[in-house]
């Protein structure tokens, strides 16, 4: 793990982040004190469709939001009493 002061880390932030991809730890210090850490970031999975289904909460939302509004409530939304 590397240790850079705060100088440094602006000077040459790009260098450090290939560092961070490369799958290094870096520490920003300053006046000698560890401030911050880069670290990599973990990557996102790819989004699949239909990943939710058969998960219960998610379906009972569905069904609600899928539902009609009550009469009064949707006069609400559209500038009614």
């Amino acid at each position: 793990m590397a240790t850079v002061n705060v100088h440094e880390a602006k000077t040459h932030l790009s260098r450090l982040l290939a560092q961070v991809e490369a799958g290094e730890e870096v520490t920003i210090a300053r006046n000698g004190e560890p401030v911050a850490r880069l670290v990599p970031c973990k990557k996102r999975g790819k989004r699949q469709f239909g990943a939710m289904k058969g998960n219960k909460e998610w379906e009972e939302l569905s069904d609600l939001v899928s539902q009609p509004l009550p009469p009064d409530e949707l006069a609400l939304w559209e500038g009614g009493p």
